[in-house]
Parts: structure tokens; C-alpha cells; sequence
């Protein structure tokens, strides 16, 4: 009896040592399953980016290959996908237009909302410039800055797939009274903060050093806490190391009214050019006024001029938006507008860079006195330019 209980316990206890085996091996066999399946979509994925690299290097062979093999890094979507996010690119998911084409709010499959930019055949931005685009925000990681996803080039499409920005660009709301509302001073300062972090970005801390060439409030993109992020990126120029003092260009391209003097009348770009742009575009967010369609019935200066004769005589905060309703710090207003002050001379040797930009703005004790030095050149509309009294520069107290 007592031999018969052990046998039964002996064939039990193997049955069930045979279960826990066959139970490892179906585990072990899943996970390898797993890593396999894992394994093959990440070489699927970079065959495909090197096959779409591959057909770039032959469509465009006058590309630079390092724009080119700066692509490697970023997935590439298939139109068929894009499509299928965007509702086929239908007007109810237009988000907006301009020169270069539309753009698209989307969704992937996995529910992540994206921005679909659709280059349109016809656009000015061409090969060349979509490709630089590309590179460079690819090259580039910061709060501040637009984030590019993935692209896709199938036959004449030229698509990238960007982080989708809730509150779309600074524009939409400096300009438009109702909705300017909705910005009080505090966030329009931490706008303005936002903006002169990703510039000193671009210009001194990442690894490229790149002067943007078309700042403007347009290409400043508002996420749901209406953080702003620098964003199109296709005359963008990349320079490694510090060879970026200055550079010249026969065909100056950007957006009157933000082109700097230099650049507009010579084609010669730097960074202060950037710094420029930045000094029109934050007297813009003070005011809620456009620079270049600016006029005043008592005046016939500009913009930029009115703002200077102002300052001169003591009258800078009747440029601030009457949206705010008088709700701002004085002093900290005061400097941000002798900080555009600065930034917007005529001579871009006066100007000041950006990281003095960002020690203007974070510092209540101003270590800056404007001082009369030269004469404001600021452009109009048509291109042409006008000259008024007085400029600022730095100089210690």
C-alpha cells in the first residue's frame, strides 16, 4: 500500500515538474516571438528610411548629403497613412495656409494628434529648402522649438509630420483684439521669454549654430499652455563652430518688416539679424500692432520710429495694448520695450546678442542706458526704407 501512495506521488510530482516545463517553454518561446517581431519592425524601419534616403540622393543629387543623412533619424510615413490622418486632407481639418502650402491637424493610429505640414507643388520653399528643413529641426532639441515627428516624400508630396500645437501661432492672437484679450501681460512676457530661449538656443547652445531668417509671429506656434515653440525652419542656415559672424546672400528671402536693414538692402545675414526680428516681434506682442502696416495719422514715421520717439520723449507705455487695461508692471514693461529698442538699431554691431537679450529680461536692476548713437533703419512694406532721429545702444550706467 505505502509502495503503491509513492508511486502515485512519484508520477504526480513528474507531471506536474513536466507542466512547469512545457509552461517555460511557451513563455520562452512567446518572448522570443516578441523580440523577434520587435527586432524585424525596427530593421523594416530602417530599410525603408535608408530605401526613401536612397530615392532622395537620386531625385536630388545637387542636396547636400548631410541634409540628407540627417533624415535617417526621423520615420518616414507613407502617403497612404498621412491620408488616412488627415480625413484625405480635408478642409475641416485645415488648420491654416501660407506661401509654402497648408497644414493639416491629423491623427495617428495610435491616437497621437499631429500637425501635417503640405508643401504645395507650387510653393517658393522648394527640394532644397524642404530637405533643410528637415535636417534642421531634426539636428535640433528644445522646449522652444517645434518638434518634427516624421516626414514623407512619395511622387510630388512633400509632407512633414510636426507636434500639434493646440493654440496654432502667436499671430492669431497679438492681432486680433477679442482673443488678444485672453492674453495678459504675464503671459505675453513668458512668450516673450519662450522666444528668446530657443533663439540663444540656435545661436550659442546647441552643438549647430543656426540663424533662423524669417523670426516672425507667424512661425511661433502656442502649445495647450500656450508655451511658444520657433517653427519653420526652410531658410534656416546651420554653421558648426563660430564661423557665423556674417554671411551674404545675392536672393535676401523672409518677410518685410522683420528683415533686418543689412540684410534687406546688402543680402548680409548673422545673428543679429535673428536679434532683429526678435526686438520687432516683442514690440508687437506689447502693442498688438502690426510693424508693417502700421500708421498714425499725426506722424508720418513707421513703426519702429514711432515706438523711438516715444521712448525719447517719455511716452513708451501708450504703445501697450489697450486690452490690458493699464494691468502691467510698469518697470518690467519699460524694459522690455528698451530691450526692442536695442535690438532693432540700425547698425547690427550695436545690438546686442542674445544671451545680453536674456539677461535685459531677467534682471530687475537694468545694467543698460539707451544713449543717442545712430539713426533707426527700419523697412516698409515695399521694401524700401526709412531713417528716424535717434537709436540706442549698450553701454554700462
Amino acid at each position: 500500500m505505502e509502495e503503491t501512495i509513492c508511486t502515485f506521488r512519484l508520477q504526480e510530482s513528474s507531471t506536474s515538474n513536466r507542466k512547469e516545463l512545457m509552461l517555460a517553454i511557451v513563455v520562452i518561446l512567446v518572448l522570443l516571438g516578441i523580440f523577434l517581431l520587435c527586432f524585424v519592425g525596427v530593421l523594416v524601419r530602417r530599410l525603408r528610411n535608408r530605401a526613401s534616403t536612397c530615392r532622395l540622393q537620386l531625385r536630388f543629387p545637387n542636396v547636400e548629403k548631410g541634409s540628407i543623412s540627417a533624415l535617417d533619424v526621423l520615420p518616414s510615413y507613407d502617403l497612404h497613412t498621412i491620408k488616412i490622418a488627415t480625413n484625405d486632407f480635408s478642409k475641416e481639418n485645415k488648420l491654416g495656409e501660407g506661401g509654402f502650402g497648408a497644414v493639416y491637424k491629423g491623427q495617428l493610429d495610435d491616437g497621437q494628434e499631429i500637425a501635417v505640414k503640405k508643401l504645395s507643388r507650387y510653393s517658393a520653399q522648394g527640394p532644397n529648402e524642404f530637405l533643410n528643413e528637415l535636417s534642421v529641426i531634426a539636428k535640433l532639441q528644445h522646449t522652444n522649438l517645434v518638434r518634427l515627428l516624421g516626414y514623407c516624400i512619395e511622387g510630388d508630396e512633400r509632407i512633414m509630420i510636426l507636434e500639434y500645437m493646440e493654440n496654432k501661432s502667436l499671430d492669431a492672437f497679438i492681432y486680433d483684439k477679442a482673443k488678444s484679450s485672453l492674453l495678459n501681460w504675464q503671459r505675453r512676457f513668458d512668450i516673450i521669454i519662450g522666444i528668446a530661449r530657443g533663439l540663444l538656443y540656435l545661436h550659442q547652445d546647441s552643438r549647430l549654430k543656426v540663424i533662423h531668417r524669417d523670426l516672425k509671429p507667424s512661425n511661433i506656434l502656442l502649445d495647450k499652455d500656450m508655451n511658444p515653440k520657433i517653427s519653420d525652419f526652410g531658410i534656416a542656415r546651420i554653421f558648426k563652430g563660430d564661423n557665423a559672424l556674417e554671411d551674404a546672400t545675392t536672393r535676401p528671402v523672409g518677410t518685410f518688416g522683420y528683415m533686418a536693414p543689412e540684410y534687406l538692402s546688402h543680402g548680409v545675414f548673422s545673428f543679429k539679424s535673428d536679434v532683429f526680428s526678435f526686438g520687432v516681434i516683442v514690440l508687437e506682442i506689447i502693442s498688438g500692432k502690426k510693424n508693417r502696416i502700421f500708421s498714425q495719422t499725426d506722424t508720418n514715421l513707421n513703426f519702429l520710429g514711432y515706438v523711438n520717439k516715444l521712448w525719447k520723449e517719455g511716452r513708451s507705455l501708450e504703445i501697450v495694448d489697450d486690452t490690458l487695461n493699464q494691468s502691467y508692471p510698469t518697470e518690467e514693461v519699460l524694459r522690455c520695450i528698451q530691450m526692442s529698442l536695442l535690438c532693432v538699431q540700425d547698425n547690427s554691431n550695436n545690438r546686442p546678442t542674445m544671451i545680453k537679450v536674456m539677461a535685459m529680461l531677467t534682471s530687475e536692476d537694468q545694467p543698460f542706458s539707451p544713449v543717442v548713437q545712430s539713426a533707426i533703419t527700419s523697412t516698409s512694406s515695399e521694401g524700401g526704407s526709412t531713417t528716424n532721429e535717434m537709436s540706442f545702444t549698450l553701454v554700462g550706467r
